[in-house]
């Protein structure tokens, strides 16, 4: 079923809905995904010392041995 035709049946579905709470629970659902998308216009891109700290903290967890190789990484994906 393509996107349009599965926004009409939203669509239709909303407009035959008489359970007002059923309608509030979607509603807040709606703002709640819009809420979501204008916090992220709000992230600050990383300072330069935050990016060397998080480029240290890397290099210390490879030498370490605390990290996945790419096999590992591709074999854990397919249980998404």
């Amino acid at each position: 079923m393509d996107l349009q035709t599965r926004k009409l049946n939203a669509i239709e579905y909303l407009i035959g809905l008489k359970d007002e709470k059923i309608f509030r629970k979607i509603e807040s659902s709606i703002f709640e995904i819009r809420k979501g998308s204008k916090t992220e216009k709000r992230l600050k891109p990383f300072t330069q010392k935050q990016l060397i700290e998080r480029a240290e903290q890397s290099n210390h967890d490879y030498k370490n041995g605390n990290f996945k190789t790419q096999s590992e990484l591709e074999r854990e994906s397919l249980n998404w």
